[in-house]
């Protein structure tokens, strides 16, 4: 027998996950009556040197365990880690969690966030993504190139591979097809129809590169993508068709081809020519102006103090900051591109200035980690113990699921990633945040499911193309991958062309054109089915989640407004297992008979019952 205690568990912690200013922790650790306790507490600390212990009081006896419980309430907003301290006749332990068991002065203490109320608008709860790496989606008209940046050059060929060669040992980022936001207008249609409620367009303001994220100039739309009027236009028929509009904030750097950095003297009065730039303070000189400290080391990329009061008003604090004056064109909200690199601080005043403009706005965070407990440069992050960001990008369902896709991992480690994040994160953050398969910084969700090696050479991995059999396996996949994207908690996101089979490794093989012959594709009716789904159900978008590992199948349950929906997602085993009662509302590569459920390898399958 041994001690047990569950944090998932209602028989031994309530509520379950986080909680809110005032609100009560029931505690309850049941100790096998042979170890005769003498006294049980727990100790509650956190980083800053706050530590206390609560005592626990016998409440009973049963099937051989005593039963210690207390009903407590944290001081403060923050992370909390606890154990349980145990005293015998023989002596003190410390009592931790040691994987999904409890272990005596072996393991790791438990977590639990006291986080301050941070709504977060229902349109961003359950929400359905398409992310738009804009050059690449859809170009009407010829590009405007009056005004972009020197030196580019334009595809003649929409289909053709981007430009991957170095250049003098350096990778310039400088070829470009057209895309713009008039293209993506044209398609709204098409995205709507796909059943998208959201849109993530990575960088648009002016910058030299092709993606963008070297800003020069955070109050201008790149010209080749077109104007401050087609962005209002494109806003305006977005939000007919009921989509939201999400920019990508690139705050903690600018491109050195900037107005306030200035390298090449294109304006004259840029911090790194002019010491009495009105942008001087923005940036960190340690020998100016040729040694300055930039993003991971890159000279194109010079960090900004984030903190600097002229920078901060620029940004966030001004009638018309750049958050002001994007949220007023029609903007929704922002990605906050590498928020481990912002500080706590900045985030927090941008957060509290974006809903003071416009209240049902998101700000959303790229965190790759737990966003919960995640420390960067030795600062543990207060993301949601200081109602700093409404949503994250949640790599970890990510590659729980591709893991479990590929056969590397099994039902049990994918089940405990999202039980990890479902108990660390506030509910409506866990609602909120952005599950993708595949983004502009990670290889084609189809290529990482069908790929059987990745070739060597760059040349290689431009030309490579999936064969038959290796694309209907990684289809297969995809689907099975999709499925679980869409049912788990979260809001889904779709790179754009994922949905309709574009391949590729690594940038820019990631970031080819949209190939708009494929539009209607039978995958593309399979995403149409998913995002009718989450749109459909509201236990998808709003509801609770219990994941456990059955006949080695990945076994959820999501609960809400009395209906309760049951999933199930085969890897590379299939199974035979007893249907749960209920009405089968999805299933793909799985039959349902005589009250058994038949998964075939990468099935899924959907079950509604009322409560």
């Amino acid at each position: 027998m041994n001690i047990l205690f569950d944090s998932r568990s209602e028989l031994h912690k309530r509520p379950f996950g986080c909680v809110h200013t005032g609100e009560p922790v029931w505690l309850s650790v049941h100790i096998p009556r042979r170890c005769a306790a003498l006294r049980v507490g727990v100790v509650f600390s956190r980083s800053d040197g706050y530590e206390e212990e609560f005592p626990l009081l016998w409440s009973g006896l049963e099937h051989g365990y005593d039963l210690y419980r207390v009903t407590l309430t944290l001081p403060a907003f923050g992370l909390y880690r606890y154990h349980f301290r145990i005293a015998t006749a023989e002596g003190e332990f410390r009592l931790l969690r040691r994987g999904s068991e409890t272990g005596m002065n072996e393991g790791e203490p438990w977590q639990i966030s006291m986080v301050p109320q941070n709504p977060v608008d229902e349109r961003f709860q359950g929400a359905c993504y398409y992310q738009i790496f804009p050059d690449r989606f859809c170009r009407e008209g010829e590009p405007d190139l009056a005004g972009k940046l020197d030196y580019y050059w334009v595809h003649k060929h929409w289909d053709s591979t981007p430009e991957y060669r170095p250049w003098e040992g350096k990778i310039l980022n400088c070829d470009f097809f057209g895309g713009n936001l008039a293209g993506i207008c044209k398609k709204l249609d098409y995205l709507a129809g796909l059943g998208v409620t959201a849109l993530y367009l990575n960088p648009i303001f002016m910058a030299y590169s092709n993606h963008r994220y070297d800003t020069s100039d955070y109050l201008r739309i790149d010209p080749m993508l077109g104007t401050e009027e087609d962005f209002r236009l494109l806003c305006e028929e977005a939000h007919k068709r009921g989509i939201s509009v999400l920019l990508d904030g690139v705050f903690s750097h600018t491109g050195a081809d900037s107005r306030y950095f200035d390298i090449y003297n294109r304006y004259g009065n840029g911090a790194y020519h002019d010491p009495n730039s009105p942008y001087r303070g923005w940036y960190d000189f340690q020998e100016y102006p040729s040694r300055y400290t930039s993003w991971w080391g890159i000279a194109t990329l010079p960090c900004v103090n984030e903190l600097s009061p002229d920078y901060m008003d620029f940004i966030i604090e001004g009638e018309d900051s750049v958050v002001a004056h994007w949220l007023r064109l029609g903007a929704d909200g922002f990605r906050l591109d590498v928020a481990d690199e912002l500080p706590d601080a900045f985030i927090a005043a941008l957060h509290r200035r974006v809903h003071e403009l416009k209240p049902d706005a998101l700000v959303l965070g790229e965190v790759w980690e737990d966003a919960s407990n995640k420390i960067s440069y030795s600062v543990e992050r207060r993301y949601f113990t200081g109602a700093e960001l409404d949503a994250t990008m949640n790599y970890p369902f990510k590659e729980a699921i591709i893991q479990y896709m590929l056969g590397h991992s099994d039902a049990a480690a994918l089940a405990e990633t999202v039980m990890t994040i479902a108990e660390n994160y506030p509910p409506q953050i866990l609602n909120a945040v952005m599950n993708s398969l595949g983004t502009h910084d990670t290889p084609r969700i189809l290529t990482v499911l069908g790929a059987p090696a990745t070739p060597g050479t760059r040349e290689g991995r431009a030309n490579h193309r999936l064969t038959d059999s290796e694309r209907e396996l990684a289809l297969q996949r995809e689907r099975a991958a999709a499925f679980l994207q869409f049912a788990l908690p979260g809001s889904p996101s779709i790179y754009y062309g994922d949905e309709v089979g574009v391949e590729g490794f690594e940038d820019p093989f990631n970031r080819r054109t949209f190939p708009w012959e494929l539009e209607g594709q039978v995958l593309t009716s399979f995403y149409r089915s998913l995002i009718r789904l989450k749109k459909g159900h509201p236990a998808l978008r709003f509801g609770t989640v219990r994941a456990r590992e059955d006949h080695r199948i990945f076994r959820f349950v999501r609960e809400h407004g009395g209906r309760r929906l049951t999933g199930f997602a085969a890897s590379v085993h299939g199974a035979a297992l007893a249907a749960p009662e209920g009405r089968l509302i999805f299933a793909e590569s799985a039959v349902c008979e005589g009250g058994m459920l038949r998964l075939s390898p990468y099935g899924t399958a959907l079950f509604e019952e009322k409560i």
